[in-house]
């Protein structure tokens, strides 16, 4: 039972002994309210707290709502400027292809006709091929004189642009100063021919006679290393 404070008591007392006023009646009830109210209060702070319960479910999902409306469309953007044009070049990987035909001591004394040939495989049709001659040419004669050196491809002579040669010119000169002088220098005859079809080609270099002039006594090779060079080059 709950205990009353001294005024309390002394008032539910006197109550009892006592006709009391409606006023004072309710002031009793009201302090033993208060009273329980408190003592409920202590007992709710003596008791522990139990384990926290277990996770919930997760609820069904709700279905979808109703679509949203098409925003408004947008406005153009600033024209931008205009871009620079590259041009993307495709170039084909090219593999070095060459030839060397060398010859020791040729002495070779023809005036007309081939001197010596060299057998070539040219990979494209589209392709460039550089000769070069390298030897020691001679030409001497009494009265003037001149000879002709050239390449030929297949047996016939560059037309893509032009024939391939070298020539020796040899003037009449005065008897004084012996005009039979013979001299032998390494010369060479080198140039670029388009045209020619790729497979086999037979390079041959070729002594022959100027145009409007006699021939002379003409020599190839002496006494000295001579050589043919092949190469093919891209276009």
């Amino acid at each position: 039972m709950q205990r009353l404070s001294p005024r309390a008591g002394a008032l539910f007392l006197a109550c009892l002994l006592l006709p009391c006023s409606q006023a004072d009646t309710q002031k009793v009830k009201k302090s033993l309210r208060q009273r329980d109210a408190e003592a409920v209060d202590r007992l709710n702070g003596l008791c522990m707290q139990g384990p926290g319960g277990l996770p919930g479910r997760d609820g069904t999902p709700g279905v979808n709502g109703i679509p949203g409306t098409p925003g408004v469309p947008g406005r153009d953007g600033i024209r931008g400027e205009k871009g620079e044009c590259i041009r993307e070049s495709i170039t084909e990987s090219w593999t070095p292809n060459f030839k060397q035909c060398a010859w020791n001591s040729l002495n070779y004394g023809i005036d007309l006709g081939k001197i010596a040939e060299c057998t070539f495989t040219k990979m494209r049709s589209h392709s460039a091929l550089r000769v070069v001659f390298s030897g020691s040419l001679r030409l001497k004669c009494k009265t003037a004189c001149c000879q002709r050196w050239y390449f030929t491809f297949n047996g016939a002579e560059c037309s893509g642009p032009l024939p391939i040669e070298a020539i020796i010119y040899l003037d009449q000169g005065s008897l004084e100063f012996n005009s039979t002088i013979n001299i032998h220098r390494t010369s060479s005859v080198e140039g670029l021919c388009e045209g020619i079809s790729s497979g086999l080609v037979d390079v041959a270099v070729w002594v022959g006679t100027c145009s409007d002039y006699p021939r002379g006594d003409a020599s190839t090779g002496w006494n000295s290393v001579s050589r043919i060079i092949i190469e093919e080059l891209p276009k």
